[in-house]
Formats: C-alpha cells, sequence, structure tokens
C-alpha cells in the first residue's frame, strides 16, 4: 500500500506523537479554539480520527473573549509508569500538565509545572537515575529572546520545578537560528533533541546529540526541503518508534489557509543520526517524501470528520469556538439549536465573537451547504454562516425596521466590517453555500453565488475556519435558529 503527503490536510498544528498498545496517539496547538489540545489516534499513521479533547476550557476567565493566537501553544505527549502526561505550554502563563491513567476515556487532572511566561514547547524525558527533566524553547515576546534550548529538572510527576531556573544546553544564533520546538528521546545511549530551526515557512529539523542530557550536543541537519518545493520549511513535530528497529517522524507543513497541515517521513539510522524523509545521500539531510509504502501494512476505517447532519445529542469534535465554550450557546432538538449570546467586542466585530461554531478546512476544494431554519422576532441577533480568518467574510439574516434582510459583509481583524450586498429575504429557512477551490473561495445562498471571489486567508498562527453562527448583538433576543445540517464534499474543479 502506497500513502501520500500530507496525511492530515488540516490544520493540526505542532505534532507530537506516541505509540500504546498498538495505537498512535497525536496531540497539536489549539491556541485560543475550545475544547482544546485534540488528541487524534490512529493505527497505522496514516488514517487518523479525533479521539477527544484534553480540555473543555482555558483555565482562565480572559478566554471568555476571544483572544487570537494565545492559548495553548505546541503540547507534548508523553507514557510513564502507567500515566499519559500531556504538557501544554499557556502562552504567557507558564506551563500546565494534564495527566490520566486512560487516554481515550478518562478525566484529565491539570497542575502548573512551571512559572515562567516566556517558556514554551516543553518536552519531558525520564533517565535511568530516577530523575525527570524538562526541555523547553523560548518566546521573544514574552522573555526578549529566542534561537536556544533550556532544560529544567522537574518531579517525576510532574508536579514540582526542582531545579531554581532552566540551564540553556544548546544556542542556536550561530547555525541554527530560531530554534524551538524541541522533542528529547533516549536511544542507544545517546539524548536526542529533534527541533526545527530556520523559520515555519523557510526552516529545516535539526537533530542534537549528547551521551550527556547537559551536553555538550553535536548538531546535524537531518531533514530540508531540498528540491521537494511543494513542502515548504519541514516543521516541528514527534518521532515514534514502530517496532524494534524502525521508527518514523511526523511534522507539520505551513500552507497558509489550509493550516498547518501533517506530513508522515521515514526514518533511517546512519551512524546514529536518524536522517528523515527520503535518504539519498547518507552524509545529508533527507527530503520530505510525497509518497511512500506504508509503514505499518495496516488497513484502517479512521477518517476525520468533516460533514454533520446534527442528529447526535452532544456536539461533533469536528467543531471548536474561539473562545471559552459555554453549554447555553446551543441544544440539541431535532437539529442543532444556535443561541444568540452577546458579546460587547463582538457585536460590531465578528472575529471578535465567541460563540462562532467553526471546524477546520480540510480539503484543497470543496463545497458546502448548511441548512438554517429560523424566526427573526426581533432586532437583537442575527444568524449566519462564515468563513474566519485575518480577513474573513460572512452572510448574515438580521431583521431591521421589521423585514428580514440578507447581508454579505468583508471584514478583518484590523479592519472595520463593509456591507458588500443587502436583499430582502422573505423564507423561512436558508441553505447557505461556499464554494472552496485552491485557496479562493465564493459564498451563497439558495444555489445562487455572490459574484466576489475572496482570498482565502489564515488565522492568527491558525489555518483559516468556517461554520455557522447565532450572534447576539443586544441582550434578551428572542429569536430562533436550527442548523437542519451542514454538508461538506470534496470536488474536481
Amino acid at each position: 500500500m502506497i500513502y501520500n503527503n500530507p496525511i492530515i490536510n488540516s490544520d493540526y498544528s505542532d505534532p507530537d506523537i506516541i505509540k500504546y498498545k498498538g495505537s498512535y496517539y497525536l496531540v497539536s496547538s489549539s491556541f485560543s479554539d475550545t475544547p482544546g489540545v485534540p488528541i487524534l489516534k490512529s493505527k497505522n499513521l496514516v488514517d487518523w480520527k479525533i479521539l477527544r479533547y484534553v480540555y473543555s476550557n482555558l483555565p482562565f476567565d480572559e478566554f471568555d473573549n476571544v483572544r487570537h493566537g494565545e492559548g495553548a501553544w505546541a503540547p507534548s505527549i508523553r507514557y510513564h509508569n502507567g500515566i499519559f502526561y500531556i504538557i501544554v505550554p499557556m502562552y504567557g502563563k507558564g506551563i500546565y500538565v494534564y495527566q490520566t491513567d486512560d487516554i481515550e476515556n478518562g478525566e484529565f487532572k491539570f497542575n502548573k509545572l512551571i512559572d515562567n511566561p516566556g517558556v514554551i514547547d516543553p518536552c519531558p524525558i525520564w533517565t535511568n537515575d530516577n530523575k525527570c527533566y524538562l526541555v523547553c524553547g523560548f518566546a521573544k515576546s514574552k522573555c526578549g529572546f529566542n534561537s536556544v534550548l533550556g532544560l529544567y529538572e522537574v518531579s517525576c510527576d510532574l508536579k514540582e520545578n526542582i531545579s531554581s531556573d532552566y540551564k540553556i544546553i544548546f544556542d542556536g544564533h550561530n547555525t541554527q537560528p530560531t530554534i524551538e520546538g524541541p522533542k528529547i528521546y533516549y536511544i542507544n545511549k545517546y539524548y536526542y533533541i529533534l527541533a526545527p530551526a530556520g523559520s515555519v515557512k523557510s526552516g529545516w529539523q535539526v537533530c542534537l546529540r549528547s551521551k550527556n542530557i547537559y551536553g555538550p550536543y553535536e548538531e546535524k541537519i537531518v531533514l530540508l526541503t531540498n528540491d521537494v518545493l511543494s513542502i515548504n520549511g519541514p516543521h516541528q513535530g514527534g518521532l515514534v518508534k514502530i517496532n524494534k528497529k524502525d521508527y518514523a517522524f511526523i511534522h507539520f507543513q505551513d500552507k497558509g489557509a489550509q493550516g498547518r497541515i501533517c506530513h508522515l517521513e521515514p526514518v533511517k539510522w546512519v551512524n546514529d543520526w536518524p536522517i528523515i524523509g527520503d535518504c539519498r545521500d547518507e552524509m545529508l539531510g533527507g527530503s520530505p517524501v510525497l509518497s511512500h509504502e506504508y509503514l505499518i501494512n495496516k488497513k484502517s476505517n479512521y477518517k476525520i470528520q468533516v460533514s454533520d447532519d446534527f442528529k447526535s445529542n452532544k456536539l461533533s469534535l469536528m467543531w471548536q469556538t474561539p473562545a471559552n465554550i459555554k453549554d447555553s450557546w446551543f441544544k440539541f432538538d431535532n437539529g442543532l439549536v444556535l443561541n444568540p449570546y452577546y458579546n460587547e467586542l463582538g457585536k460590531t466585530k465578528l472575529d471578535l465573537q465567541p460563540n462562532l461554531l467553526l471546524t477546520k478546512l480540510y480539503y484543497n476544494t470543496f463545497t458546502v451547504k448548511t441548512k438554517l431554519e429560523f424566526d427573526l422576532i426581533d432586532s437583537k441577533s442575527d444568524i449566519g454562516f462564515t468563513y474566519m480568518g485575518m480577513e474573513y467574510q460572512y452572510m448574515r439574516l438580521i431583521k431591521i425596521d421589521d423585514i428580514v434582510h440578507l447581508q454579505l459583509i468583508s471584514g478583518g481583524f484590523n479592519k472595520e466590517e463593509v456591507i458588500l450586498e443587502d436583499i430582502k429575504y422573505d423564507e423561512k429557512d436558508v441553505i447557505f453555500m461556499m464554494k472552496y477551490v485552491d485557496n479562493s473561495y465564493m459564498l451563497g445562498y439558495n444555489n445562487k453565488y455572490f459574484n466576489y471571489v475572496f482570498k482565502a486567508t489564515p488565522g492568527r498562527w491558525i489555518g483559516g475556519k468556517y461554520g455557522i453562527f447565532e450572534r447576539g448583538l443586544s441582550l434578551d433576543s428572542k429569536n430562533y435558529c436550527k442548523a437542519k445540517y451542514f454538508k461538506v464534499v470534496e470536488y474536481a474543479d
């Protein structure tokens, strides 16, 4: 069997991975979106499904409002002595640890481990002398520097920071600028640190190794774009052992509006260096593979959900909101009932509205149709469909002077909204549509598209998203809206 990269054509940034009892578990960044830190599961490293999320909400009240690009950055996942640990850097807050003895169904307990707002990208390792260490990177925006890696000694249960402060174990300013996202392993009597350097869009993967955890570390670039120009900057990822001798590496690629998509690479060991991808010359770093034989010869029916018929009694795992989610925003009654939510910031800027129900891009070319039934009694809320990125557009239905209007509106994170179209609307339901073709899209309704083609943009550190909403424009709206389906279909243009 042959697989094609990307294995996940969707925004699962900063992936890290472990193997446990024949299954593979992957975690990724979620920033301010909730529920947060998705856990994906696979049997063969190619086919994945969303298993669950680590938490429902971020543990900070300020995330009741939208805070683009903040929240949970670059988590790591490890299993040790019967416990699954997911270590999450909360931007500007420090390092938090979520742990459970059951990755599939168990409750996560969490604690703060490192109280340093500039520390990011943590990854633990337990040593043979019953000690535990945490390697980390640094956010220049919070501590004034980057391009170095640090090390803490912590308790083996990841509840206490033992060291008084971090120790710098590698300085990449001269040879590996902006090194970050380290993942640490102990293999064949070496400590290995795999980390991206250069930049997100045009960097490479470097491997450091030493027989002493504090260094000094040798360095070697083990994966870079080379002539595979369609896979730019192979960035942050994780190494996983498949069997007694074989390893694999999963990393992300920044694809703009599509998000930070995931690739699977083979690994070849050469003179105790893991050469990642296509190893054409054993003296040099590997190149990303466009396709490859399955590393695990096993079929799987796992898929990432992209459509929803709203027939469940709980919100599907495909959905997130851009701020801490509240149960009062939705309910199920032969469909998904959207309840209006008023937010002072969001009433004039849709990108700041907390209760947007959004999902990730998955296909490169696709159509969306979603049916909303509604009763607009007052002008205190609007309902609609949006593509959300740093530049965004949306369609909405709103009652103005006792007349229902359908409007097409354009906005951006750093600019005011503009009404592009405004028509009277007489129906009691609507089918909103989007046609998306290679980073451009059109919006429409009831089988008619507006005569605008918009460029798809990413969000802040995330890919573009799209979905539905009922927004409170003032308090106590009596309006009603129910989503009957949300159907996404891939097609060839």
